[in-house]
């Protein structure tokens, strides 16, 4: 007997993903047996307002299904094809620095004009600057009133955003040298942007969204795996010209810093728990997907938008090219995804739950 048009269609539709189900199914990394390493306290945080800008130092951040809240919600992008703009391109725009005021809910965004001459936070009132207010939490009502709707797009992936007025960001053109939008997502939002690769349905088991950010919500990183990287750019650089460098853990944008345990034992986390100082037996998970293979972004000084010719690239291509899934880029910082929310503090815990050897990434940009 004939199949049908649309048996026939089943048929050929589960021949080609039952194979590709499977493979994520069991190529999700397993937990590892073995002792678990004390908890390690929370040493800073922080948040990137605005995606490939300055970032911003607070002591205390609300964890979201989609980051830290206020992290990424932001992006600059090209007009008129609204594709998001990064400092892998354009150093300088380290130098937009967003601040954010909790008594008023504003966040204030201010640059050099030209791009030229700003790297102290002390400097951004001078009359040099450029910038403008917004909400930080803008209602629904607010954006529709000010902003219109695009399709942003980041790296392979396009998603609804909203739009500021060029009334607000017309005096950024200049600063880009070509002409440019400012674009929201809420971290709620109808049309959330689904995470790829690692963090996807089929290898998260759940479905999981971020805002702006280039792959997962949350990086975390440990400072002892920074002073160790440090010590080698030292011992290649010189006393001098490592203090010349500038070298600090900003350079890899984290949003969570740790003390850390041996350095680089971060690289086998699998699950995390962390919690605030005022309530340590109660805390709030989230899935370590995978390592954050990094590009030329930690040669630029985030204080001056200035790129280095070599370093911290040239030595952490030399060692910490660790992950079978992309071996040709060297690797900091551990990506989660929150499995719940809550509040982070500095003073509080991490707590490594689970543990693997089977971490592998995934491309998904």
């Amino acid at each position: 007997m004939a199949l049908s048009n649309t048996s026939q269609a089943a048929i050929i539709t589960t021949a080609f993903f039952l194979p590709l189900i499977t493979y994520f199914v069991y190529n999700r990394p397993q937990p590892a047996r073995g002792p678990l390493p004390p908890p390690t306290p929370i040493i800073d945080l922080y948040i990137y307002p605005i995606k490939s800008c300055h970032g911003i130092s607070v002591p205390k951040a609300r964890l979201l299904p989609t980051g830290l809240d206020l992290d990424r919600q932001w992006m600059w992008v090209t007009y008129p094809d609204f594709k998001f703009l990064t400092i892998r391109n354009l150093a300088k725009m380290t130098l937009i620095r967003p601040s954010y005021d909790a008594e008023s809910d504003l966040l204030t965004v201010r640059a050099p004009r030209g791009g030229e001459g700003l790297s102290e936070a002390s400097e951004i009132e001078n009359e040099e600057t450029i910038g403008f207010e917004i909400p930080a939490h803008p209602t629904q009502e607010w954006l529709q009133e000010n902003c219109t709707i695009v399709d942003a797009t980041v790296w392979r992936t396009t998603t609804p955003a909203y739009c500021y007025p060029t009334t607000l960001t017309a005096p950024f053109n200049d600063f880009f040298g070509k002409e440019v939008r400012l674009v929201y997502k809420p971290p709620v939002s109808e049309s959330p942007r689904a995470l790829v690769g690692n963090g996807s349905k089929e290898m998260l088991g759940r479905e999981a969204s971020t805002c702006f950010a280039d792959l997962m919500p949350v990086l975390v990183g440990c400072e002892s795996s920074i002073e160790e990287l440090k010590n080698r750019v030292i011992k290649a650089e010189g006393e001098n010209g490592a203090e010349k460098l500038a070298f600090d853990v900003r350079r890899f944008r984290p949003n969570i810093l740790v003390r850390g345990y041996e350095p680089w034992a971060e690289d086998r986390w699998l699950k995390i728990r962390l919690s605030s100082p005022s309530n340590q037996e109660k805390g709030f998970d989230l899935d370590v997907v995978a390592r954050c293979a990094r590009c030329h972004v930690p040669n630029v000084d985030p204080e001056t938008g200035k790129a280095h010719k070599r370093q911290p690239w040239d030595t952490l291509m030399k060692y910490r090219r660790v992950d079978p899934g992309i071996n040709f880029k060297p690797c900091f910082g551990m990506l989660c995804v929150p499995a719940e929310g809550g509040e982070v503090e500095v003073g509080g815990k991490l707590e490594v739950v689970e543990m693997t050897d089977g971490h592998r990434y995934i491309a998904g940009m």
